[in-house]
């Protein structure tokens, strides 16, 4: 029987991994990495976004790509380090954001904590995007 929107079961903590990164392409190739290596079960690229910012005391503005990760709380430290190792930026935005189980989808929860698992795991299949 399928679970009905704010049912839940028993699942992993889901977080989702808010970061942006200079362009669409090295946001493109984080993101198929991520996903390739099981870090996480889905990210979402979102259109450029104009930042203003302080930066070693000056005032900046410039363009940058939002991409947010769907994992767990137990794979977010590896993605994390994937995020650092990978990431062009001296310092990185990398924000875990907490997902309430209790107010989500619980078989989405589900999809993202079955495909955020290791390689070789058996992530399960979801409908189109993530």
């Amino acid at each position: 029987m399928a679970r009905r929107w704010g049912e839940t079961s028993p699942v992993e903590e889901v977080v989702f991994i808010y970061t942006t990164w200079p362009d669409a392409e090295t946001a493109d190739a984080a993101a198929l990495e991520a996903v390739e290596r099981g870090l996480a079960a889905c990210a979402n690229r979102f259109a450029p976004v104009r930042a203003t910012y302080r930066w070693e005391g000056r005032i900046e503005t410039g363009e940058e790509t939002p991409l947010t990760f769907k994992t767990t709380a137990a794979r977010a430290p590896a993605l994390k380090a994937l995020i650092l190792e990978r990431h062009p930026y001296d310092l990185p935005a990398i924000l875990a954001l907490p997902v309430s189980a209790e107010l989500s989808h619980g078989a989405f929860v589900e999809w993202i904590a079955g495909n955020s698992a290791p390689s070789g795991g058996s992530p399960r299949e979801a409908g189109e995007g993530g």
